[in-house]
């Protein structure tokens, strides 16, 4: 999602302020909801047995499995954005946002379970989101009190996402752990992406992709979280 002003709206950063400020809250509304979507739907999983069940499957597959469903995950990715920005219909916007989330979902539970019954702390997932979330807040903080465009980020985003995907890849067909090294860096990766996000929901996108910008900003979530997590779980 490059381009974010369509004749579907105006851009953000040129819309009356009330205009503006009504997208900003929406954004971030749905954001919430979003959040609380993915903690409802890991909950149904992990209190009716189908977490073990995932976790169970994706483990049995190996570093093969793991491919796949990186695989899977990146194409739902792809068409969860594809609806998410959708100029035609919102409900196509809202079933992007909900695939995504429940795509989200599906891929943590296995990070989830390993935390949950292997890290031996059980405060450990809570711990990683209240950390999550106060960087998020910080960063977007930083970003709302200063105006400060970030769209420069772009291309170095690109680079840093494509060098991890071949790190994550390579790692799944060799065999060898990234470690907390590549986690910390993910997580300023993380951080970065969401300067970026953030960025342009105040300058880019247009004032009716409430849905698509909160997609982006929870995907940018969803990676911090998951490092996060990361790093905490393999501390003992």
């Amino acid at each position: 999602m490059e381009d974010f002003t369509t004749t579907y709206g105006d851009s953000a950063a040129l819309a009356a302020p009330a205009e503006r400020a009504a997208f900003i809250r929406k954004t971030y509304l749905l954001l919430a909801v979003a959040v609380f979507a993915f903690i409802a739907v890991e909950a149904f999983f992990f209190s009716t047995g189908i977490a073990l069940m995932i976790a169970s499957l994706i483990f049995s597959g190996g570093s093969i499995g793991w491919l796949v469903v990186l695989g899977l995950f990146m194409g739902i990715s792809y068409l969860s954005n594809r609806w998410a920005v959708s100029e035609t219909s919102q409900a196509v916007q809202y079933m992007g946002l909900g695939l995504f989330i429940l795509a989200e979902a599906v891929v943590f539970v296995p990070l989830l379970v390993m935390a949950a019954y292997y890290s031996g702390d059980p405060g450990v997932i809570l711990k990683a989101g209240i950390v999550s979330l106060g960087l998020f807040a910080g960063l977007t903080f930083t970003v709302f009190v200063t105006r400060t465009d970030f769209s420069w980020l772009a291309p170095i985003l690109g680079i840093g996402g494509f060098a991890a995907l071949g790190f994550i890849v390579a790692s799944a067909i060799f065999g060898f752990t990234l470690g907390n090294v590549f986690a910390f860096i993910m997580v300023a990766f993380a951080g970065t992406s969401i300067l970026y996000q953030t960025s342009q929901v105040l300058h880019r996108f247009n004032t009716k992709q409430h849905v698509a910008a909160a997609l982006t900003l929870f995907a940018s979530v969803a990676l911090l979280f998951w490092y996060i997590l990361s790093i905490f779980s393999s501390r003992r």
